[in-house]
């Protein structure tokens, strides 16, 4: 407050005198006028005063003010002008009329009077009750205040509002509002809420902040939309930057999937105006929050596949295939693209399969590449598009082989037709352009990555230098170039191309003993790398200096001293001759010291402000970070230590091989485990099923032993009523005359049976001779009908009598096989009691025993005639169905000639009438001829005699039937 009075004291008196005395005079109404109406009057003569005297205003009135909020809440009006009025005290947004040397002690009234304001926590809380007013008047001043409070003192005011009750609660209600303006400013104060406060981020976010800022972007036309769209996608990176909690819960609530839309952009131009740009930018940017590679790989991962499955990667590969889109959104989503694929195999293979719409169609790839290695395209974009192909070979082997494969002779297309990712990689490691140099240096380490596989296909390449000279290797070449230093003029950096190259050959040697045999077979490369290491130059050499340092140190550390003048032993004692330990180790750790080597060391996007600053590149600074130390302590180690850790080496390789042997036994055994667990469930199955066999068996076999038990126990009780054993030995000779005789029934009812079949059949052939001889109708005469139908009536009397007859039969046998059944089952408990009797007392055990024997052999005996005996009255039964059956057709057929009698009779009926017809015809016929032959004879005329005729009867009778025919024709 102190502070407040002198800035207003320094004022110039004057004017500002007789203001300060009607704020003074307006703040005594406000204080102690008893009529509303008056105080009301009071707070909007302060409200018009507020912005041009707004020191003067706050001094005096902010306690009045704050009264009013708490003591006139009924009276919507007194409570807007106050809101306002303190909202004109706190903010800094209008601007002030005041003097130039005033301005910079105005600029901080803000956080003064904010400060003020929020000692009394209450009065915070005041404000978040006066909220919940849907009045408009007092809604919208009250959340254009709150947001000047956060803006002013935001942590402290978060830290208010968060242990407020409902305090977040009360304010994402405003995203809620019909009203697009409290809508508008409730986003832009949710936006002040959150920054930088993980608790209010949560609370937000899980107060359905996500669906609701959704459906406004949604409403407002995604990108299309104007600045509230902006607003929201601002809202929404608060909540989601750097906070794992939101983001899981993002991507749980299915919440990118509704992303997609907003990236349907359309290949029609139809204009990309500065808010469009501008929206667009931020909701990639939004893309690159939820799988940045700073966020933990799980989450990162689980994003990647959710954006692939969704088809938003593939809408943002369609943007980024695109004609006429501009520039910044270009690069912003190869960048976007690139963090979306990065370390996710399913998302780098779809991208490599991503063609661009030319004709021919190119690999995405290979059109981003042109982009790369084309120095009049901008900074930006090249380096956006080495970060891209950075992130396309991140943990992809499979990428990585494609890419050394397409420099590999088998694979080189002869014509030229169509140019390879590998040929444009050579075309800007070799070109007169450093920062080319430098990109495609980068970009071939990192199809080296961490794989020795394509380290040692590397060295295959060969490049063709001239016509007329043989090709050299891409080892050699390299180092040629970097032995040449200066010699060539370049464009760009001085020292950009040795250190991209020199990258690249670190990367290449190390974990790599072929490539550094490779590398140190040519006698050149030594000596130009302690020659580099031991001058003295200037401060920007010395750069070079230090990665020439590290890759003879990893010449020496990967060494395998396959090469007997370049082995271990002999570079330490050249480096100790000619530069000097100590100065080798001073100037490799050169590398670690560099002001550009810490700031690409913390993030893996090669984001510089000019190609000046393109030095280092984020995986090159964890190999060095890694080998450092290592080569440091191989170079001061003795010959003695060097042996000692070859054989510590050789034993474990060895005992690398003794692992791996037992991996592979392990894992054969792993299978054989399988196989036998396989094995064992199906003689498990087998087990279960046969154990439920016995226990079925097991029981049968009780069944039969208590029945065994029964009987016995009832054969005793008749041996008893019986009184000898020898009643049964006459029961048991009884026995083989029962089986004769129910054998001869059998053979009985079996010739019975053929008899019956046989004569069936001639019955059935007779049927069918009746049906081939049936006479037709009208051609016949009248006594050959009557005599066909009389034959057809004997025929079914007699069929109906044999019908009759054999019914007959099977009734008598059906019953005679009852009747054998019943004496066979008395036969069958005769012989079971028989068997199961109790020996006679006073008897030897052992001739019980023989006894036993001998009437458990006739048991099983008699069981199995019985058992036959059923076998054969089931085949009677079987035979009797099939006579039934063939009966039964036996009397459909009679049926069907009983029908075709009925038609005859019919027939021959109709035919007599017809007959007769024809002889009242014939009489009149010849009354007539006889009437005409009198005429003919009183005519004169001659007439034929009657024996004349006769003689041409014989003819005539051959014509009869001609004239018959005719004369019915007449009639």
């Amino acid at each position: 407050m102190n502070f407040l009075r002198g800035v207003m004291g320094g004022q110039s008196a004057g004017p500002q005198h007789t203001e300060a005395e009607t704020i003074q005079k307006l703040c005594d109404r406000v204080a102690s006028s008893t009529l509303l109406d008056d105080r009301r009057n009071a707070v909007r003569a302060l409200k018009s005063l507020s912005k041009k005297y707004r020191l003067e205003v706050g001094i005096q009135a902010m306690e009045h003010l704050i009264h009013v909020l708490q003591t006139d809440r009924s009276d919507s009006e007194i409570i807007g002008y106050a809101l306002d009025t303190l909202y004109n005290i706190i903010s800094n947004d209008e601007e002030e009329e005041v003097e130039e040397n005033s301005t910079r002690q105005s600029e901080d009234l803000g956080s003064q009077f904010t400060e003020i304001f929020i000692k009394q926590q209450e009065n915070v809380t005041l404000l978040l009750s006066l909220l919940e007013e849907f009045d408009f008047h007092v809604r919208w001043p009250g959340v254009k205040l709150l947001t000047s409070l956060l803006k002013q003192l935001g942590p402290q005011v978060q830290q208010i509002i968060l242990v407020s009750p409902m305090g977040v609660s009360r304010l994402m209600d405003l995203l809620a509002d019909s009203r697009e303006v409290i809508r508008n400013d409730g986003v832009l104060l949710l936006q002040a809420l959150t920054r930088s406060n993980g608790a209010i981020q949560k609370i937000v976010a899980f107060e359905n902040a996500f669906e609701r800022l959704l459906d406004i972007i949604t409403e407002e036309g995604n990108s299309d939309g104007g600045i509230v769209v902006e607003d929201c996608l601002i809202l929404l990176q608060n909540l989601l930057k750097n906070n794992n909690s939101n983001q899981n819960f993002f991507k749980e609530g299915s919440y990118i999937q509704r992303m997609k839309p907003w990236f349907e952009v359309g290949d029609e131009n139809s204009g990309w105006s500065a808010q469009k740009v501008t929206n667009l930018h931020l909701m990639l940017q939004l893309v690159r929050v939820l799988v940045s590679p700073n966020n933990p790989p799980g989450a990162t991962s689980s994003c990647q596949k959710a954006m692939f499955q969704c088809g938003l990667l593939q809408q943002l590969c369609t943007i980024l295939m695109a004609t006429g889109v501009p520039a910044d959104i270009l690069t912003e989503t190869i960048n976007t693209v690139s963090e979306v694929i990065r370390g996710c195999q399913v998302n780098q293979d779809y991208f490599a399969s991503v063609n661009a719409p030319s004709n021919p169609p190119r690999p995405a790839i290979v059109v981003l590449l042109m982009s790369m290695v084309n120095e009049r395209q901008p900074f930006v974009l090249r380096c956006a598009v080495l970060y891209c192909f950075q992130c396309f070979l991140y943990k992809n082997q499979k990428g990585q082989g494609e890419i050394v494969s397409t420099l590999l002779p088998s694979t080189i297309d002869a014509t030229g037709n169509s140019v390879s990712a590998g040929q444009l990689l050579c075309g800007g490691l070799f070109s007169t352009d450093s920062l080319s140099n430098w990109c495609a240096a980068v970009a071939l380490a990192h199809a080296l990555q961490e794989n020795a596989t394509q380290k040692e296909q590397l060295l295959r390449v060969q490049l063709a230098t001239s016509i007329g000279n043989p090709p050299v290797s891409l080892l050699q070449q390299c180092t040629n170039i970097l032995s040449q230093g200066d010699k060539i003029d370049r464009r760009g950096s001085k020292i950009q191309t040795r250190v991209g190259l020199l990258m690249l050959l670190c990367t290449w040697l190390s974990n790599c003993p072929i490539a550094v045999t490779h590398f140190l077979h040519n006698s050149a490369n030594v000596p130009f790398l302690t020659g580099q290491i031991a001058e003295n130059l200037g401060e920007e050499e010395q750069l070079v200096q230090g990665l020439c340092a590290l890759l003879l140190g990893i010449s020496i550390y990967f060494n395998d001293n396959s090469l007997e003048s370049y082995m271990k032993e002999k570079l330490k004692q050249l480096i100790e001759k000619r530069i000097g330990k100590e100065n080798f180790i001073e100037k490799l750790g050169f590398i670690s010291k560099h002001e550009l080597y810490s700031r690409a060391s913390q993030k893996p996007q090669p984001n510089f402000p000019s190609p000046e600053y393109m030095i280092f590149d984020h995986e090159f600074t964890k190999l060095v970070k890694e080998l450092e130390g290592v080569i440091t302590k191989a170079i001061y180690k003795s010959s003695e230590e060097d042996k000692k850790e070859e054989e510590v080496k050789k034993t474990l390789e060895q005992h690398d091989s003794i692992v791996t042997h037992y991996k592979n036994m392990i894992r054969e055994q792993d299978l054989q485990l399988e196989e036998l667990k396989q094995q064992i469930s199906t003689l498990k199955c087998q087990n279960e099923q046969l154990q439920t066999a016995v226990t079925q068996q097991v029981s049968q076999i009780q069944q039969h032993k208590d029945q065994y038990n029964l009987l016995k126990v009832q054969l005793g009780k008749d041996n008893q009523h019986q009184g000898s054993y020898s009643d049964g030995a006459q029961m048991n000779g009884v026995q083989p005359e029962e089986i004769g005789r129910l054998q001869e029934e059998i053979e009985e009812l079996k010739s019975n049976q053929e008899l019956l079949q046989s004569q069936l059949a001639e019955k059935d052939s007779f049927i069918e001779n009746l049906k081939s001889s049936q006479p037709s109708p009208g051609t016949n005469e009248q006594q050959s009908s009557e005599t066909a139908s009389a034959r057809d009536s004997e025929q079914i009397a007699e069929l109906k009598q044999e019908l009759a007859t054999l019914k007959s039969q099977l009734n008598l046998q059906s019953s005679e096989i009852t009747k054998l059944q019943t004496e066979k089952q008395e036969l069958l408990q005769k012989t079971e009691a028989f068997a199961k009797s109790v020996p006679v007392p006073g008897e030897s055990e052992t001739v019980i025993a023989t006894k036993t024997t001998d009437v458990e052999g006739r048991l099983s005996a008699l069981l199995q005639e019985t058992k036959e005996l059923k076998n054969e009255i089931k085949a009677l039964s079987e035979e009797r169905t099939a006579i039934k059956e063939q009966l039964d057709s036996s009397n459909s057929t009679i049926a069907i000639l009983q029908n075709e009698k009925n038609k005859l009779e019919v027939d021959i009926t109709e035919s007599k009438k017809e007959q007769d017809d024809l002889l009242v015809l014939l009489a009149d016929q010849d009354q007539k001829i006889f009437s005409l032959k009198n005429k003919l004879k009183e005519l004169g005329h001659p007439v034929e005699e009657e024996d004349e005729l006769e003689s041409g009867d014989q003819d005539d009778e051959d014509d009869e039937d001609e004239d018959d025919s005719k004369e019915q024709g007449h009639i």
